[in-house]
């Protein structure tokens, strides 16, 4: 990704993928066949593969030299640059194809020149469009804290203040320094909340959204140690200015009115990549609820007839940014565990029912997940959900144990095929399981989310910590 994204929300980053994807290959083709009408050239084969082929190339390119974010186009004139220059690619990727399967001499001159010229300004307008459209009907505003005071740190709530198209707001500032030796620190509005040790609170009790970091850089100390805490948190955090000297969750380089910000943690699933999970997670989900429908009435019907209770089983656990959800199960045990303990599940539980063991060795009491993937609240892959009692066990004992829900919780994970499942006996344990669920984060792919799959398929007959 060439260009960072500031989140405009869930659904405002999937319109907004969509633009990045469909609307410059769809304006190619259409201002193609709409200049061949024109100058009255009917649209037989040939100019049928050129529509194809640019559909393809134009995709490809603009994906990645040209994608549409809430930061790098402003005005029209930021698209116009940008799509002039995957244009170029485009047309020169064209040329080298028709060379190769000598069609240059079947095409109209006059079509190529117009359409070469005509596309790329109307693919810039009709993105600015939509862009402009999209951030202003679908744009949730996202607060802001800015943690140390300095010229550098105004002129940044400066550019955010002045810029609505990012759809921040700056509520306050930290700074260790009182407030007659840091001066004015910009709007009247804006004042210091306190000091950099009060950050962390202030961010968990006022659910802040965005933190950017600005102090010096001789303080790299206390920078550590501020990250320690706020990893603590489901808040995205920036570095001004960009310093590689921390553990980076999906480190992105990023820039408000020039002044380069580091994406220290943040999601993996912003613009594109957020549509390409969920595309894949609706899809499967509903692949395997198809395919697998006998099974879950078999399932249902075997734990009715065999375990006290309702067939599902509730349970709430944290999710995304760490709000609670509901998880779905098939019930396998006599108990209902979902209060402030909750006892993991042991080899040789006696509140386990016989059937119970069976569709647990087999994981099949987790599929009524599925309903849990159509919903939006967990993804295929992704980091296991934990029972709300354990989340708030080990989130004061393992550091960056919340960062795991930068991501939608997953029915399987990295953690999973790695052997980091059932129970967790030790502190250790759970330390090995959230730092593949951390390695997940920085490493994902829509390759490595169907590998995980495929291994969780293989280790569904072999694993003997499934009880």
């Amino acid at each position: 990704m060439l260009f960072g994204k500031v989140s405009v929300g869930s659904q405002g980053n999937g319109w907004l993928a969509m633009v990045s994807v469909l609307v410059p290959p769809g304006t190619a083709v259409v201002a193609l066949y709409c200049i061949m009408a024109i100058m009255g050239i009917d649209g037989d084969e040939p100019y049928t593969v050129l529509a194809v082929l640019a559909f393809i190339v134009t995709f490809v390119i603009y994906r990645e030299v040209a994608a549409v974010s809430t930061t790098f186009a402003r005005h029209l004139r930021d698209f116009l640059q940008r799509s002039i220059a995957a244009w170029a690619i485009v047309v020169g990727c064209l040329a080298v194809i028709g060379f190769a399967l000598q069609y240059g001499e079947v095409f109209s001159r006059r079509v190529l020149l117009s359409w070469a010229v005509v596309t790329p300004l109307l693919i810039a307008v009709c993105q600015y469009w939509a862009y402009v459209f999209l951030v202003q009907n679908t744009a949730r505003t996202r607060t802001v804290v800015i943690a140390g005071v300095s010229d550098l740190s105004r002129r940044l709530a400066k550019a955010i203040a002045e810029q609505p198209n990012y759809s921040l707001k700056v509520v306050g500032w930290f700074e260790d320094r009182s407030h007659d030796r840091v001066g004015p620190v910009g709007d009247a509005s804006i004042s210091l909340l306190g000091k950099l040790g009060d950050l962390p609170a202030y961010v968990r009790a006022h659910n802040v959204d965005v933190i950017y970091i600005a102090l010096p850089i001789r303080h790299e100390e206390r920078t550590r140690l501020l990250l320690d805490e706020l990893h603590d948190t489901t808040a995205s955090i920036y570095f001004v200015p960009d310093i590689f000297v921390f553990d980076l969750i999906q480190s992105r380089v990023d820039a408000i009115d020039g002044i380069p910000v580091l994406a220290l943690c943040e999601t993996p699933f912003l613009g594109v990549n957020g549509l390409v999970k969920r595309i894949s997670d609706l899809t499967l989900a509903s692949l395997l609820i198809l395919l697998g429908a006998p099974v879950l009435l078999a399932v249902a019907v075997g734990v009715a007839m065999t375990t006290p209770g309702s067939i599902i089983f509730r349970q709430r656990r944290y999710g995304l940014d760490g709000r609670e959800i509901v998880v779905y199960k098939f019930r396998s045990m006599s108990t209902s565990d979902d209060s402030s303990v909750v006892r993991q599940a042991q080899r040789d539980d006696d509140r386990i029912t016989p059937f119970g063991r069976f569709i647990r060795k087999y994981s099949l009491d987790e599929l009524p997940q599925l309903i849990n993937v159509l919903q939006g609240r967990m993804s295929l892959v992704g980091p296991r959900p934990h029972a709300v009692a354990h989340n708030e066990e080990y989130r004061r004992q393992i550091k960056g144990y919340m960062i795991r829900h930068k991501v939608p919780p997953g029915m399987t994970g990295l953690a999973q095929v790695l052997g980091h499942r059932g129970e967790t006996k030790t502190l250790e344990e759970m330390r090995a399981r959230v730092e593949a669920d951390l390695e997940y984060l920085r490493r994902w792919s829509l390759a490595l989310d169907l590998k995980i799959l495929a291994l969780t398929v293989v280790r569904l007959f072999s694993d003997s910590k499934a009880y």
